[in-house]
């Protein structure tokens, strides 16, 4: 069983998202050549984009990409800045009611104007496989079937199951409390009986509890926020953080001679979120077409 470096002067190992993510995106690509096979229909993700942002333009095309490889279609639905909620709400629950679309996808953010948390909920449990919906949330926090986990939480499991990180009885400390991001990593941290605590904008001393974390999740937004002084020698570190020009949410020249195990970013949890995207499309489409057995 791997384990996290204790000598303050070694390097951490890297913890290696590509290798897994390849993986989960072959199953699924196999699973979807079946469900085709069985039912002359493939798996179809929607992408839901409001106004132009450069990033999230760039992420659609990678996840549109990704899909394309892995033989699932993707049809996606462009939506003027100047949307107004309710507008963006009748286009998801049109999706919903698609008997041809088996997952959606909005992505976030969608600008100020719009009531994401809304949005979110026009989104059909079945097809929410981006796990954003609060049926989702509740399925995921309270270990019940038919649910979607939140992508980037899920890939961050998946992370550290592939290097047998031990997470029962450990401090695991989130920094951020996003509603698809730090508030799910936690609760899935939680269910494999971590000692979970979670920080934020308003933490005091954020340093401080930190330092005490045997599993550090930075997944606030804010570049380099987390630097190597503020980890406790041998920490694991999953810097699901992703800011302009490659950068996450910690230090990683100086975390890295600190912690035991680090990701790097890009190239940690970027390819498991869409690996367990992509996944949980798969998943959705079967049970939508009633595909069961060897899928």
């Amino acid at each position: 069983m791997s384990q996290p470096q204790t000598d303050t002067h070694t390097t951490a190992r890297l913890m290696d998202g590509t290798v897994p993510a390849r993986r989960i995106v072959a199953e699924a690509t196999a699973t979807a050549a079946e469900i085709a096979r069985r039912t002359g229909t493939t798996p179809c993700l929607a992408t839901v984009l409001v106004g132009e942002d450069p990033a999230s333009a760039t992420y659609v095309r990678m996840k549109r990409a990704r899909c394309a490889k892995a033989g699932i279609r993707s049809r996606h639905i462009p939506i003027p800045a100047t949307t107004t909620t309710a507008e963006l709400v009748a286009t998801l629950t049109a999706l919903s009611d698609d008997p041809d679309v088996h997952g959606i996808l909005l992505q976030h953010p969608c600008g100020p104007h719009i009531d994401e948390r809304a949005a979110f909920e026009a989104i059909a449990p079945a097809k929410d496989v981006d796990g954003v919906t609060t049926h989702s949330f509740a399925a995921m926090s309270f270990g019940l079937p038919g649910g979607f986990v939140s992508c980037t939480p899920g890939g961050i499991m998946r992370l550290l199951a592939e290097y047998e990180v031990p997470l029962a009885g450990r401090h695991a400390v989130v920094v951020g409390r996003s509603a698809i991001l730090g508030k799910p990593a936690g609760m899935l941290l939680l269910a494999q009986d971590a000692t979970v605590t979670y920080c934020h904008s308003r933490t005091a001393d954020l340093a401080a509890i930190v330092r005490e974390a045997d599993i550090v999740v930075a997944a606030v937004g804010r570049p380099r926020l987390i630097g190597g002084a503020d980890l406790k020698p041998g920490a694991v570190v999953v810097d699901a953080g992703y800011n302009p020009g490659n950068i996450g949410d910690v230090d990683f020249d100086t975390a890295r001679t600190r912690a035991g195990l680090i990701t790097p970013v890009p190239g940690g949890v970027g390819p498991m979120t869409i690996a367990v995207l992509l996944a949980q499309t798969v998943r959705a489409a079967a049970a939508q077409l009633g595909v069961r057995g060897g899928v």
